[in-house]
């Protein structure tokens, strides 16, 4: 990691500089507020037009971790975008399309914006370039509707990625339910009666055909939005389990802020580094974090996806708090 850190005021001149050998930039704030979201999305430099697609996860029924409504509202409002989703393939209270959209009005997101189901009708096929397990990538059909997507994601641990942030948000964010499963069982079915028995699931010896397929999703997205993606993840209640879980373990580290990139590798890749570099205390514990992605093997898809071309794991980093540059640091 290359940590450059200035002001926003100076980046356009600074970044001429350090942006010479094409290492992504990743902002950084510690101000996790409605003001925040919209000043990262502006540092990023690049606008969102057209039909804009804001991609949130609207949170499990039981599950308050999720990002809230007032805190991405006046972003939403700025890009004047459209909330999306896909529907779930575990069951819970967004499988099915009426609880979905009873969990979406519950937690609030229909208040402030337009909100999309993009699977509800139906879904579609996008070609995915790493072809290694999956032949194809399968998403709501709304997606077609979109000129612009804000990867907009809760960083966060998961039970079967080890974390979330915006690679996870991309895949099976987008995906529909029956994509869902097919990315979840490496290629083998989509067929959501199969996708969680021993026999078809990625997991434990075959973990690593998981990552590499959520990568290979993720670039799938990527390359169908022609690359009008812009990636926020947005470091708060991160608990060791996603919005997902109905039941998740409450967060045992303190909120850290909201990384940014035009690169979904380099901003995950900036979150982990964060996380795993943290000097945990009493009461602000990193330790629940990290071993739930080392025990899944989280890290591995920043790695793959890397690997496949999707984006770098090198980045300068850009910490808008600071008025003047320091020195850098490891």
């Amino acid at each position: 990691m290359k940590k450059i850190f200035f002001s926003i005021a100076m980046a356009m001149a600074t970044l001429i500089a350090v942006g010479q050998d094409k290492t992504p930039v990743v902002y950084f704030t510690r101000d996790i507020s409605p003001e925040g979201l919209v000043r990262i999305y502006h540092a990023l430099g690049v606008e969102a037009t057209g039909r804009v697609a804001v991609k949130i996860s609207t949170g499990e029924g039981g599950n308050n971790h999720y990002l809230k409504p007032t805190l991405i509202r006046d972003l939403i409002d700025e890009v004047g975008g459209t909330i999306v989703e896909c529907n779930t393939a575990y069951g819970g209270t967004r499988q099915d399309i009426n609880k979905h959209w009873e969990t979406i009005h519950e937690h609030g997101f229909d208040s402030i914006a337009a909100v999309d189901i993009m699977d509800q009708y139906g879904q579609m096929r996008i070609p995915t370039q790493d072809k290694k397990h999956l032949k194809y990538d399968i998403v709501g059909d709304h997606l077609a509707n979109y000129d612009f997507m804000i990867n907009l994601a809760h960083f966060k641990g998961h039970a079967m990625g080890g974390f979330g942030g915006v690679l996870k948000n991309a895949s099976i964010g987008v995906a529909s339910s029956e994509g869902k499963a097919y990315i979840h069982t490496a290629g083998k079915t989509s067929d959501l009666s199969k996708a969680w028995s021993r026999e078809y699931l990625a997991a434990g010896p075959t973990q690593d055909l998981f990552l590499e397929s959520m990568a290979a999703a993720a670039q799938a997205v990527h390359n169908y939005m022609h690359g009008k993606v812009l990636y926020i993840n947005v470091m708060n209640n991160m608990s060791v389990d996603c919005d997902c879980d109905g039941t998740p373990e409450a967060p045992e580290i303190k909120d850290m802020g909201i990384m940014a990139s035009l690169d979904p590798v380099a901003v995950d890749q900036a979150c982990l580094d964060m996380v795993f570099q943290h000097k945990g205390t009493k009461g602000d514990d990193n330790k629940p974090l990290v071993n739930r992605i080392n025990r899944q093997h989280g890290t591995y898809i920043t790695d793959y996806a890397q690997q496949i071309g999707l984006g770098s794991k090198e980045y300068y980093l850009v910490n808008l708090d600071l008025r003047m540059p320091t020195p850098a640091t490891k």
